[in-house]
């Protein structure tokens, strides 16, 4: 398609009379005057049919056009135009713009806001203020406020580990065992039997537990027993921030097989075996009580392990009832609990639950069997036969294996 040139542009038809006055060229097509005669009995026509010249102002956009050309003819007309005006419009006032309103008229703002209170108490503001208020969500002050703040208390059975303690002591004094300074950024993963110096006492990790989810990250408590008899019960991310702020902080090394050694090495640890039943108003769990139970092992005071249990997920977000606990003397409460989850798993519960952020949690540490088995393969755990019996899920029994 050829391209027009600015030429051809101005040579075709001036319906609306927008180039008059224009410099014209020889070879434009059609004359200004040819022009001018089109326009005038376009208008002529419009007065006839509306009885009024059209206005400049007019919403319709032909009008307005319209409006604008006869205004430029009217100004200048040539002789032959004012000829052929056989209505005389030529003569009639064309209707004006109204001119642009003026700042300096407008009223001055006599009462100025001083506040948004101000703004939104405006009588005249029709606004729904309820957008205003925090829904949804709990304010900042109290998210900020931690859901259980750990607190040092008396061991209350510190004597169990009171040789552990001298015993630390002295390979640290016979160099069998090393105190490394904690540098101010290091990365710190606590295992459960290590042992700290914090703040001039030895600190002993003597229980490791998952807890929650803290921002997306799954966040662990743990059980420090301290040199001085006493205890607490941090969040490990607490208990490293603690060890790097700390500028006497060391951290003991590890004897026998380094990394690998962490609990084994304490020969004496206790730990009791607990049995709770869930107290949950979800339909799905509550129809289940009676059947569905929890078994947890724990190094420390059952009563703090469940304190937070509306907050935990492996509770299942609600408060539970110890139905029976069972003492362990001299056996890893870890492996002890591994063990009996193993031992009853062709009766865990399959159950999930959301936490406190929202995130999709299996809890795997609850069963469907009677109270009275967990009893029963808690005392073969302490006697160490455990392993020449079996648990049949279709009896609800627990039977002595064959011998082959």
């Amino acid at each position: 398609m050829k391209r027009l040139t600015l030429e051809d542009i101005f040579a075709e038809d001036d319906e609306l009379g927008l180039l008059m006055g224009a410099t014209s060229s020889p070879r434009q097509g059609r004359s200004t005057g040819k022009t001018a005669l089109d326009l005038l009995d376009r208008v002529s026509r419009f007065f006839e049919d509306h009885g009024r010249l059209p206005d400049i102002r007019a919403e319709d956009h032909d009008e307005m056009c319209l409006a604008a050309a006869w205004d430029r003819l009217a100004q200048a007309p040539s002789p032959d135009t004012k000829e052929a005006d056989r209505l005389g419009l030529l003569a009639k006032p064309t209707p004006s713009s109204p001119p642009l309103p003026d700042w300096r008229d407008e009223q001055a703002f006599t009462d100025v806001p001083q506040s948004l209170d101000d703004i939104l108490n405006d009588d005249s503001l029709d606004m729904d203020t309820s957008i205003f208020k925090l829904r949804h969500s709990s304010p900042a002050a109290e998210r900020a406020v931690p859901e259980h703040q750990a607190v040092i208390t008396p061991c209350a059975n510190f004597q169990d580990y009171a040789a552990l303690f001298e015993a630390v002591q002295q390979d640290v004094a016979n160099g069998i065992r090393t105190a490394k300074r904690v540098r101010k950024k290091q990365i710190l993963e606590p295992a459960e039997g290590d042992f700290f110096i914090r703040n001039g006492l030895i600190a002993y990790v003597a229980e490791k537990y998952e807890k929650t989810y803290r921002h997306g990250d799954r966040e662990h408590r743990l059980r420090i027993i301290f040199s001085n008899g006493t205890e607490s019960d941090p969040l490990m991310s607490s208990f490293r921030k603690s060890l790097t702020e700390d500028k006497t902080a060391r951290f003991i090394s590890r004897t026998g097989l380094g990394p690998l050694a962490g609990s084994e090495a304490v020969t004496n640890a206790t730990g009791t075996i607990y049995v709770a039943r869930s107290l949950s108003d979800v339909p799905a769990i509550r129809n289940l009580r009676g059947k569905l139970y929890k078994i947890g092992v724990t190094s420390g005071d059952v009563r703090r392990r469940i304190a937070d249990a509306r907050n935990d997920p492996t509770f299942l977000m609600a408060p539970v009832d110890i139905v029976a606990t069972y003492t362990l003397v001299n056996l890893s409460h870890r492996k002890v609990e591994d063990c009996l989850h193993r031992f009853f798993a062709p009766s865990r519960a399959i159950l999930h639950v959301r936490d406190r952020m929202g995130k999709l949690i299996y809890p795997k540490e609850w069963f469907l069997l009677p109270t009275d088995l967990i009893g029963q393969a808690a005392h073969l755990i302490q006697k160490g036969t455990l392993h020449l019996y079996e648990y049949n899920p279709h009896q609800q029994t627990i039977i002595r294996k064959e011998t082959p």
